[in-house]
């Protein structure tokens, strides 16, 4: 589904020049279930935004699809975005005046489905994930939880190809992330590729592989034991 080739990602101000990338190389097969680790600061957000297509690498090839997309401009990288990837971060990034419904919905909303479609997939992936009966709260009505539960909501609600998850579980007790790891296995399950960031072995090992960081470089990669 998508390789990145010799990527470098080099962020600059007057006095400091930062190597966040420095020639990675990943391939990811649809269906994929991979995980990113590494301490704080190896590049592992900066490694989810590029393959996201939040950020641009400073040099590299990166094909998504079978296209070379390191060139694309902002607007072909967002329309790429809007079709193919889900996004789920530590912080759950809901819009605290819209209710559960409205939070998940808005990911529709650039899709230009008909009304009646987006409230029939909104309700069905409210039922997916567990949170139909919050469905007319606010996101301060609910628990860490259940804040991430609409969020995994929302970046699958599009029937997006790619889910990616920076830290999903960061936010959220041991029992409540546990719960939200195995939403994201059953997505995996069903056919969506996930590529998590996370500090936890425990949860990285619900991924098939392992991508391990170091000083913006790929150190080892682990595949999960059958």
């Amino acid at each position: 589904m998508l390789k990145l080739h010799n990527i470098c990602r080099t962020y600059r101000t007057n006095e400091v020049e930062t190597l966040a990338l420095n020639n990675v190389n990943v391939e990811i097969a649809a269906g994929d279930f991979v995980a990113i680790m590494g301490p704080s600061g190896c590049g592992k957000s900066t490694l989810l935004n590029t393959i996201g297509m939040l950020d641009s690498p400073t040099s590299g090839d990166y094909i998504f699809n079978g296209e070379n997309i390191a060139g694309y401009s902002e607007s072909q990288l967002a329309n790429i975005r809007k079709r193919n990837i889900g996004f789920i971060f530590q912080n759950f990034n809901l819009i605290d005046e819209l209710t559960v419904e409205e939070n998940i919905e808005l990911a529709l909303l650039y899709h230009k489905i008909p009304v009646a479609e987006r409230k029939q997939r909104v309700a069905k992936v409210m039922d997916k994930v567990g949170i139909a009966h919050r469905a007319k709260h606010m996101p301060s009505q609910l628990s860490g939880g259940q804040q991430q539960r609409v969020a995994v909501a929302r970046a699958v609600v599009g029937n997006q190809d790619v889910i990616l998850a920076d830290e999903p579980t960061g936010n959220l007790d041991s029992a409540h992330g546990q719960e939200v790891m195995e939403m994201l296995l059953a997505l995996n399950k069903e056919g969506t590729t996930i590529i998590m960031v996370t500090h936890s072995p425990a949860h990285a090992d619900y991924a098939k592989r392992t991508i391990n960081l170091f000083d913006g470089k790929i150190i080892t990669e682990n595949m999960r034991a059958a």
